[in-house]
């Protein structure tokens, strides 16, 4: 089996698990198909200390195929547990934003229009105020494209560094925004400002195209050429294909290009 062989929805899955890299003990909340791949993936490789749910009550251990049942239950973890580890900052989220805008605010709430009468209504705001304030906060984006990487959000939900430093330093002291992995690339909050910037492309994407799949103008990581995204380990592929994900469900989510 050869690296070179891996999907796009493959690279994705690496790139989510590199953003619980170095965590220790944390909860990891993911959300969607690929970053549920990418939390399992890093605790079977380089995170084996990474807590992960039964996405119910309880702590699993091991690791499992997404859409099966854990190989086992270890510990109760009731929805009030949550709470007090999120307080705590003994939690990382990988969020799905519906935008996410240049000062890193995202909005999962409502979509146009006046905030009594949006023209679409969605989840509400959610935990996404108190996750973003309380403890690490990753974004996945199944699909790159102007109407999620906004220039300004229609509502703020989770909350970014500008946003966060006028709110003053309840909001500031435990903000910690990691990264956002998109179908097309990598970026990060450190740009200036703490706005976000690009860090990687994904084998077989270009800046024009990510540039144009933006709705502003990108800061690039280090002013040149981005990085590449790093392709999966054969480790990595064996893990994904065998174990975390046999049926292929990842396609689905992130179709090949």
């Amino acid at each position: 089996m050869s690296v070179t062989t891996a999907t796009r929805a493959e690279v994705c899955a690496v790139a989510c698990a590199d953003a619980w890299r170095g965590d220790g003990e944390l909860l990891a909340s993911p959300f969607g198909t690929v970053p549920a791949i990418g939390a399992r993936l890093a605790r079977a490789t380089f995170a084996p200390e990474l807590l992960l749910t039964d996405g119910e009550a309880a702590f699993a251990g091991g690791v499992w195929a997404v859409g099966e049942e854990p190989p086992r239950r270890e510990g109760w973890v009731p929805f009030r547990a949550i709470f007090e580890l999120v307080w705590r900052g003994r939690r990382h989220v990988m969020m799905i934003p519906s935008q996410l805008d240049r000062h890193g605010n995202a909005n999962i709430s409502c979509i146009g229009g006046e905030y009594a009468r949006p023209k679409v209504q969605l989840l509400g705001v959610r935990g996404a105020p108190g996750n973003t304030v309380s403890h690490p906060t990753s974004y996945w984006v199944p699909r790159h494209s102007p109407r999620v990487f906004v220039e300004r959000v229609d509502m703020i939900s989770g909350v970014g560094p500008a946003a966060a430093a006028e709110a003053g330093p309840a909001a500031t002291r435990h903000m910690d925004l990691r990264r956002v992995v998109s179908d097309l690339a990598v970026l990060d909050f450190g740009g200036s400002g703490g706005t976000l910037r690009l860090v990687s492309l994904h084998p077989g994407t270009s800046l024009e195209q990510v540039q144009a799949a933006t709705g502003f103008e990108l800061e690039v990581a280090g002013g040149g050429e981005p990085a590449t995204s790093r392709m999966p380990s054969d480790e990595e592929l064996r893990l994904i294909r065998d174990v975390l994900d046999p049926r292929g469900l990842r396609e689905q989510e992130v179709p090949d290009r």
